[in-house]
């Protein structure tokens, strides 16, 4: 597997506390937009995230964003 699996394509958009998050880079995770191991046997791994502040966060949900773990829009250049 070299291409992530794309789960969503629009951001999980989620009022998070502050705290450590795992995200899920994989896009196989059940418990999208977090980590639920189910990258094991591929060459991904979550990508730890920590929110300091309560704060609303954009998730990347198509696992192509160049800001890592947050959104850009690059969903919006997908293949439909």
């Amino acid at each position: 597997m070299t291409n992530p699996e794309i789960p969503s394509k629009i951001p999980y958009v989620l009022d998070c506390a502050p705290g450590t998050y795992a995200w899920c880079s994989c896009g196989r995770s059940q418990k999208q937009p977090f980590c639920d191991g189910s990258h094991k046997g591929t060459t991904f791994s979550p990508r730890i995230e920590t929110i300091t502040e309560q704060k609303k966060v954009a998730w990347c949900g198509c696992k192509h964003s160049k800001n890592g773990a947050f959104c850009d829009g690059s969903h919006k250049q997908l293949p439909k």
